[in-house]
This record gives structure tokens, sequence and C-alpha cells, in this order.
């Protein structure tokens, strides 16, 4: 099946993996169709969609298969029988912005950081605990922009256009109660069953194993990949403090992590010097997530 995976693929493999996961999806929520929340499924099929197009432009992926498969797999796995608008439409702009930070610098205008500013504001209006993302981008800015105040201006200034208008908005349909959901000083609730998560803790063991072994061959990764993957991992920190502080038993906030969580494996399946060891890593990363798929179903019902 590695091998299978290993193929190149292109752009006509996308609409096959997008109907593919969508099938499934549906197959699994047949029983519980009166739940499936369209507007949040067709929000997160944008996000996905756009997601297949960012491996490609990321560049880390070799262009195979392999990753797609994954990240198909593990958005089917975290999805949950009701999801949130929140985590939705955090997909959404999840992928916009890895969309515009991942383009050719040439490509990315300057006055591009107003929309990703802008488009940072939509995040925090609908889902406030995934305020690390601005702390990415900033991370993003200062380590590639030479204008680094100029650029943190324009982003702030895309940030505070939406979210002024919204409150703007709010204040003349009548909303004049300020939520204090938007300052999301509380910590979620403390995980009360962590039977579902035991089965995910083979590909944690797996992503930390990926990470140490890019560091120790550091030195041989041509600096386009030292700079992409790191780029990378500061993003999957950035889901990650969202996660560990936020999720409590809400699990869908794991689909935060399908994207880098797709790449960060793929490249470590890669790298195995052996075609059994690759055979065998991929085979426990399905079956860890079929696990946590089917204990997370019966819970959710």
């Amino acid at each position: 099946m590695f091998k299978l995976l290993s193929k190149e693929s292109n752009i006509f493999s996308i609409p096959i993996y997008i109907i593919f996961l969508l099938g499934i999806v549906i197959l699994f929520n047949v029983f519980n169709f009166n739940y499936l929340h369209w507007i949040s499924a067709i929000i997160m099929f944008l996000g996905v969609a756009l997601a297949y197009f960012v491996f490609d432009q990321i560049d880390l992926t070799y262009h195979t298969h392999l990753p797609l498969f994954l990240y198909t797999f593990f958005i089917f796995a975290f999805y949950p029988n009701q999801l949130d608008i929140g985590i939705a439409v955090s997909l959404l702009t999840n992928s916009f912005l890895l969309l515009l930070l991942t383009k050719p610098e040439g490509d990315f205008s300057k006055n591009s950081y107003v929309l990703v500013g802008s488009i940072l504001a939509v995040n925090y209006i609908f889902l406030p605990t995934t305020w690390p993302m601005l702390l990415f981008v900033l991370l993003h800015i200062v380590a590639t922009s030479r204008q680094i105040a100029l650029n943190i201006f324009r982003l702030f200034l895309g940030w505070a256009m939406v979210f002024l208008s919204y409150l703007s908005l709010m204040f003349f349909i009548g909303y004049t109660t300020f939520d204090e959901a938007y300052l999301p000083i509380h910590i979620g609730k403390t995980f009360t069953d962590l039977t579902p998560l035991y089965s995910l803790v083979p590909i944690l063991v797996m992503m930390i194993y990926a990470v140490i072994d890019h560091f120790n061959h550091f030195n041989e990764k041509s600096p386009i990949s030292r700079f992409k993957y790191t780029f990378l991992l500061i993003f999957t920190v950035a889901q990650l403090i969202t996660i560990v502080l936020y999720m409590g038993n809400h699990y869908q906030y794991l689909l935060l992590m399908a994207f880098p969580a797709s790449i960060i494996l793929s490249r470590m399946l890669r790298h195995f010097p052996k075609y059994w060891m690759q055979e065998l890593g991929l085979w426990v990363i399905l079956i860890c997530l079929i696990i946590f798929k089917t204990s997370y179903f019966s819970i959710s019902l």
C-alpha cells in the first residue's frame, strides 16, 4: 500500500480525495443524519479542499499521494457527528493563511498582510481560542520581512477593520453586551475521559520521533527545506497551544492538527530505511485512527 501511495499525485487527484472524504463522512453519519450540520460541513470541506492545494504549494511532501491520503484519513477520524462552526471556519481560514504565507516571495504582495490580518480577525470572531495563530503570523513576519514594523501595522490594520466592522454591526442590530468569550482567558475544562486519546499515543510518538530525526539531519537539508519545515513546526505549535489549553473533551479540536500531522508523518515514513518499516508505520497510523474513530463515535452517540 505504501508503494501505491508513493506514486506522484497531480491536480486531478484532489477532486477524487474530496469526493471520497465526503462519501465516507456522509456514510458514517447516515444514522445521525439530523445531527449533521450542513453549514459547518460545507465550510469545513471548503477548507479541506484548499488544504489539498497547500500540500502542493508548501512542497514538503514530494508531490505523492501519501500526505493527501493521510490528511483525508485524519479528517475522517476526527470529524464528529456535530461539527462546531468555529472549528469549521478555523479550518477554512487556516488554509487561506497557509496559501497566502507559502506563496513565492515575488507573488506575495506587501499589502497581502492586510488580507492576512482580516482573515485572522474572522478566525478570532468565530473561534477566539485560535489566538495563537496571531503569534504564528507575527513570528513569520519577523523571520521573513524586511519592513517588520510596517507589515505588523498592515496586519493589525486588516484585523481592526474586520473586528470593528463586526462590533459595529452587532451594535446596530442591538447586541450591546460584550461577550467575555472573546477574551479567551479561561482555560478549557479538564480532560475527564482520556480513553479515546490512548489510541493516538503511537501517532504522537511517531511525530515526536519525526521531529527529532529532522533536527538530527538538519545540516543535510537544503535551506529552503529547513525554512519550510520550521514554518510548519511553528504552525503546529500554534495549533497545539489551542488544543492543550481549550480542547477539554471536545475532540473535534484535533482537526486543527490534521494538516501538519499529515506532512510530518508522510516525511517520516518516506525517510524510513526499510520498506517494511514504511508499510508497518502506515498501517499503525491507520489502525490507530480507526480505533479512535470507533471509540469517539460511540461516545458521541
